[in-house]
């Protein structure tokens, strides 16, 4: 009854939802050259021979498809992978990482006749869901194609959980629709369980399986010698409010540890301009990489506000602290920082990798704040001990590698489906 509501709505809200796009498109959340693939239409055209579709809903979920996308391509030589994301930054991260017979477009919007024009155009012959992004439209008439469908690396915080619990009749028609779900871990897959999923399975967090980020090694190089001598801590994946903390961490901080240079990559690099301005303003020396400004021994603060460098950063700087952490909810994935042999540090907020966070903190590789006045003492605690701070970088990357042999489990559950389709007309 619900899900027939939404879906009548969905489709008599088209004003509503012309509006919304609009705006979103005024303030850069949409991609003007590409934002016809949003109403689904194809930009590019279908390859030849079979199709899986891997929807990733933002950045960290179409990172950890990553090693999927390259096992399939290696293994089933006759496939083309269509990866859909909804975000300005996943598809510029995207367009840098995927490459050959992978090819991405964004979703469309969950209105019944843009999701058919999408299915009709790709006419995809299996589709994995990455994580647990469910769009009822998209999932009804996927179903309704008739495309497998399968849920991979399924996530279900606890938040997500208990939202469901209120609408236990759309949840459980929307799960229903899957031939499988794969959970990341054993908790999650319990949560599927009781909210009414059928054949569950946790073969683990592919996150864990991403390995290494890559890196420029000239810019590498070319940061480490602007930053000889210098004491540094990276702040990845900021949110708003975060940078504020440790704007007042990195003051407090430099009164005991002279040179101090503190990184921020916010998470959206959209809004650099407004920290750079807002951090300034608190009297601080600001420079933007996306700005080509040079770090100069003035130089307190670091906006590293480009897309796909990571990998330079956390290569860079030995304490690491995840965003998302200390304001807002639901953290970011620290697994990134553990493969590049980084001491993590993450706020009370972990809702979204309660697994991971746990693993961490039982390994002795990660340091969990309750409050942000906690910061800047954990930051000069780390500081003044770089053993504590190797020991634990070296657990960090221990348990990253320890889970890596993920893809092959996850591989061999996918399997079958390739297989029947295949096998089919």
């Amino acid at each position: 009854m619900i899900l027939s509501f939404y879906r009548m709505l969905t489709t008599l809200g088209a004003p509503l939802i012309a509006l919304y796009l609009s705006r979103r498109l005024k303030k850069g959340k949409e991609d003007p050259e590409r934002f016809s693939e949003r109403l689904g239409i194809a930009s590019i055209a279908r390859p030849s021979g079979k199709l899986v579709w891997i929807h990733a809903a933002s950045v960290g979920e179409s990172i950890s498809m990553l090693k999927v996308i390259e096992n399939i391509l290696q293994k089933y030589d006759g496939w083309s992978v269509l990866v859909t994301t909804g975000t300005v930054t996943s598809a510029q991260l995207m367009k840098e990482r995927l490459s050959g017979r992978a090819i991405h477009q964004y979703v469309p919007v969950d209105r019944v006749k843009y999701i058919r024009r999408f299915l009709e155009h790709w006419k995809p012959d299996f589709a994995i869901w990455a994580e647990s992004e469910f769009w009822p439209n998209m999932v009804v008439e996927t179903r309704a194609s008739a495309i497998a469908m399968v849920v991979l690396n399924g996530r279900m915080s606890k938040r997500s959980f208990e939202r469901w619990k209120n609408y236990p009749g759309i949840i459980k028609q929307i799960l229903k629709s899957f031939a499988a779900v794969m959970a990341g871990s054993e908790l999650d897959a319990k949560r599927f369980i009781e909210l009414g999923a059928p054949n569950v399975s946790a073969p683990g967090n592919l996150k864990y399986a991403s390995g290494p980020l890559p890196y420029d090694e000239n810019e590498l190089e070319k940061i480490k010698q602007e930053t000889t001598k210098r004491q540094i801590w990276l702040s990845v994946s900021t949110h708003p409010g975060e940078e504020a903390i440790i704007a007042q961490a990195h003051k407090t901080l430099e009164q005991t540890h002279n040179g101090l240079l503190s990184i921020i990559i916010p998470r959206h690099p959209g809004r650099a301009e407004e920290i750079a301005i807002e951090l300034s303003l608190l009297g601080l020396n600001v420079a933007r990489r996306s700005a080509k400004q040079n770090i100069t021994p003035a130089t307190q603060i670091y906006l590293a506000d480009t897309i796909g460098e990571l990998g330079i950063f956390c290569r860079l700087a030995k304490i690491v602290f995840m965003g998302k952490s200390l304001v807002g909810s639901g953290g970011q994935n620290p697994l990134e920082a553990a493969w590049l042999n980084s001491a993590i540090i993450f706020g009370p907020n972990m809702d979204n990798f309660e697994d991971i966070s746990s693993a961490l903190l039982e390994a002795g590789a990660a340091i969990q704040l309750k409050n942000a006045s906690e910061l800047a003492p954990t930051i000069s605690t780390l500081l003044n001990n770089p053993d504590q701070c190797e020991k634990m970088a070296v657990n960090a990357l221990s348990l990253a590698g320890s889970m890596a042999d993920i893809i092959e489990k996850v591989m061999a559950e996918l399997e079958p489906f390739f297989t029947k389709a295949d096998d089919g007309p």
